[in-house]
Parts: structure tokens; C-alpha cells; sequence
């Protein structure tokens, strides 16, 4: 059995078009994040804005292929690209099932600026960069 742990970075399009639930549907998908990585094994962080999403996920090869290929199917989601996929030593996430990395105007300016700046290209981004970000966001939202 692969005991490895991998690390995958992706973006997608936020196909969330209904402003009036768009707290709710992000709701929703944080809960069904928690509990599906729960059983899988998968820790990681999210990152969205009105534009798109960026997540991290980290895990045993088949979980996070299998929570993918869920992402990919996910009708609030489109144009999935992947930016990262590597193995790892250890988690970052690792206390998180799934954390929600959403709440920091500054990072959330970031990633807007990332996005216009792409014109939504993922070819502009790299997998680093959101893994960064998303990481930065984690640690400032845990000192507060």
C-alpha cells in the first residue's frame, strides 16, 4: 500500500452565478469538504472569490485523485486546472479537513489580482504561488 503523501494545487472557475446564495453554496461545499476529506484522509485549504476558486489538497495518491475527480463533477465548478501535483514529506493542513482561508480582505485582494491579472489563464499561475498564498492566509487567520 502507497503510504506516500501528495500535495495537489488547483484553481477553477466559480460557476456560482445566484448572488443571493452564494454564501450558502459555499457553505455547503466547505461541509461536504469536511466531511468526505474526513473519511478519505485528505487535509487542505480553500481559497474563493467571486471569480474562482483555489484549493489545496493533501493525501494519499488514490483519496486525492478520487476527491478530484468529485471537484471536477461539481457543477459550481469549471475550467478545473491543475497546477500542482507532488509528493510530499508531510502536510501543512494537516489539522484541517478542510479550511476555509476566504475571510482576509488582503489575501482575498491577492487572489483577485492573481485572477485579473491571469485573465484567467492558469498557464500565468503556478502551483507554488496559490500554495503560498493559501498558506500565508492559514497562519495570519490562526494568530488572530
Amino acid at each position: 500500500m502507497d503510504n506516500m503523501l501528495y500535495r495537489l494545487v488547483y484553481m477553477s472557475r466559480n460557476n456560482i452565478t445566484d448572488d443571493d446564495k452564494l454564501q450558502e453554496e459555499i457553505s455547503d461545499i466547505l461541509d461536504a469538504s469536511q466531511r468526505n476529506n474526513r473519511q478519505a484522509e485528505v487535509t487542505g485549504a480553500l481559497m474563493f472569490n467571486t471569480g474562482c476558486f483555489a484549493q489545496v489538497l493533501e493525501g494519499p495518491h488514490d483519496k486525492i485523485q478520487d476527491t478530484f475527480e468529485r471537484i471536477q463533477c461539481d457543477p459550481r465548478h469549471s475550467h478545473v486546472s491543475v497546477l500542482a501535483f507532488d509528493r510530499i514529506d508531510a502536510r501543512l493542513f494537516s489539522d484541517w479537513d478542510m479550511a476555509f482561508v476566504g475571510q482576509n480582505a488582503q489575501r482575498i485582494e491577492q487572489f483577485a489580482r492573481f485572477n485579473e491579472k491571469s485573465g484567467f489563464d492558469a498557464a500565468v499561475f503556478d502551483g507554488d504561488t496559490v500554495y503560498q498564498l493559501l498558506r500565508m492566509h492559514l497562519e495570519e487567520a490562526e494568530r488572530v
